[in-house]
């Protein structure tokens, strides 16, 4: 309750006022007006309308010269104990609500499971619930023992201190959401190591924190696994000495990193996924490792989102294959282009030459796909690589800007000089290709010969076939072969992508089966 008896206790105290979060900068009397103010800083500097200051004199200091505001304690709330909001936010015994379910971490529950005795608890959303603390020593642990996921976002907790204060009575706490808060660092992290000693899950988004501040708290976390800390005030990365070790998911979306720094964690020895959406990075280089080989930087990464950056030159796909780890790659949102200007040549492109992938932007690349991506790869740089010396000693300006061309090379053989001519999208579109329709299941029908575009999908072709077979094309199977992989046959499983998708050339087979 606020005592405007002693104004000095709320500075620094966090406040709800119309639903917004802000923190008292200033307590006390405003001439020439009557009565006790209070001096807030608003989290969204939006709401406020100075820097602290009225008729030249200065109250108090903001960060933005427009965050600040005077405002009457009565409309200050300063929050609740952690069980007064949890008795607020679960207690209620309508049919109605017990019968609902809430999705909670991809887990689905019955409100009934949640609610009916609180010792069993294992889930507690106080969002936005205005808790402040922890409330009577000792109450949390007696009343809610087996929390293990808490959310506590938009709190009005005031330090790390708090945190510890519930934290400690929740042994079986995996999980612990803390975003859109503005906690004062702790004093001496290294005395709160026990009060999160389960915590494996941690989310900061949005607490416009540091990496050195977050770093100066890490060793509160001796065992954690995943941590966000998106939309933060994150820019120069520094090494963590002795901390998160044991981190397995960065989450750094949104941060104005310094691209330099990002390789100060890249000694992180657990680290798998790592988080760079919109973070405004352009390049990243191994300098510890040549073209073809790999680096020793991020051991263990096998998932690598960059999307909406600014990646425009290819040179960094190639410092993305030293990684010996690596196998999803998502890079949507960028400025990588092939001389053709079709996304979906630059998606072969990323395919071709990061052959460790498995999926490429959420999507598994499946093995006719890979083998069409790389197939075209060495038919568009072919030119160039018999310019630079070919089957010889290729240059090493092409080889660096290339470095798995040789590889492909040896995997599907150095391309004829007939596929090294580039004809423009028009010659393109309307290729014809001749195509050699077989019916293996059948042998007596004979082998039907057509030239079709190359542009021609799968769907279509079945149409033709329908008008030739008479057979629903739901029920045609179609498979083909190469003259340049004998003996290999490839599914043709989806019905959208193009003949020139699978790589079909002319004097190809088409095996036509049927249920």
């Amino acid at each position: 309750m606020f005592n405007p008896e002693q104004p000095t206790d709320l500075l620094g105290r966090r406040v709800a006022i119309g639903g917004e979060r802000a923190t008292v900068r200033f307590a006390g009397l405003v001439p020439p007006t009557t009565g006790f103010w209070l001096g807030v800083e608003w989290d969204d500097p939006k709401r406020g309308k100075h820097d602290g200051t009225h008729e030249g004199v200065q109250y108090f200091t903001c960060r933005h010269p427009t965050g600040g505001s005077f405002v009457r304690p009565e409309k200050a709330s300063f929050g609740v104990d952690f069980l007064t909001a949890l008795r607020r936010e679960y207690e209620f015994d309508t049919e109605e609500e017990l019968s609902q379910e809430v999705i909670i971490s991809s887990k689905k529950l019955k409100w009934s499971d949640v609610q009916c005795r609180f010792e069993k608890l294992p889930v507690a959303m106080l969002k936005y619930c205005e808790v402040n603390g922890p409330g009577e020593p000792g109450e949390i642990r007696n009343t809610t023992p087996n929390i293990e996921f808490l959310n506590l976002d938009g709190s009005l907790l005031t330090s790390w201190e708090d945190v510890a204060a519930i934290t400690k009575q929740l042994d079986q706490l995996h999980e612990l959401h803390l975003s859109e808060n503005r906690l004062r660092l702790p004093f001496d992290p290294s005395a709160h190591c026990l009060d999160f000693s389960s915590l494996k899950t941690l989310i900061l988004n949005r607490c416009e924190l540091t990496w050195k501040q977050i770093l100066e708290c890490a060793p509160m976390w001796p065992q954690l696994e995943h941590l966000s800390v998106e939309y933060n005030q994150i820019a120069e990365l520094q090494r963590p000495e002795g901390v998160l070790q044991t981190l397995v998911h960065l989450d750094l979306y949104g941060n104005p990193l310094v691209q330099d720094s990002l390789l100060s964690i890249s000694a992180l020895p657990r680290l798998d996924c790592l988080n760079l959406t919109a973070t405004g990075i352009s390049a990243i280089q191994f300098e510890d490792a040549p073209p073809g080989r790999h680096t020793s930087m991020f051991p263990a990464l096998t998932h690598l989102i960059v999307d909406q950056n600014n990646i425009t030159e290819w040179s960094v796909v190639n410092e993305l294959s030293k990684l010996p780890s690596l196998k999803k790659l998502s890079c949507r949102g960028n400025r990588l282009v092939s001389s053709d200007g079709n996304p979906a040549t630059a998606n072969q492109m990323l395919i071709a030459k990061l052959g460790q992938l498995v999926t490429l932007n959420g999507c598994e690349i499946e093995p006719l796909e890979r083998r069409g991506a790389e197939l075209d790869y060495i038919k568009m740089f072919g030119e160039e690589w018999l310019k630079a010396g070919g089957p010889g000693h290729p240059s090493t300006h092409f080889t660096n800007q290339h470095p798995r061309y040789q590889e492909l090379i040896n995997k599907y053989g150095a391309p004829e000089e007939g596929e090294l001519k580039k004809p423009g999208p028009s010659v393109l579109k309307n290729q014809l290709l001749k195509i050699t329709f077989t019916f293996p299941d059948d042998s007596s029908r004979k082998p039907i010969e057509k030239r079709l575009p190359a542009s021609m999908v799968v769907q279509k072709v079945k149409g033709l076939l329908y008008r030739l077979l008479k057979v629903p094309p739901s029920d045609l199977r179609l498979t083909y072969t190469s003259t340049k992989m004998v003996g290999a046959e490839f599914e043709l499983s989806n019905d959208l992508k193009t003949l020139q998708f699978y790589s079909i050339e002319d004097g190809d087979q088409i095996l036509v089966r049927w249920s």
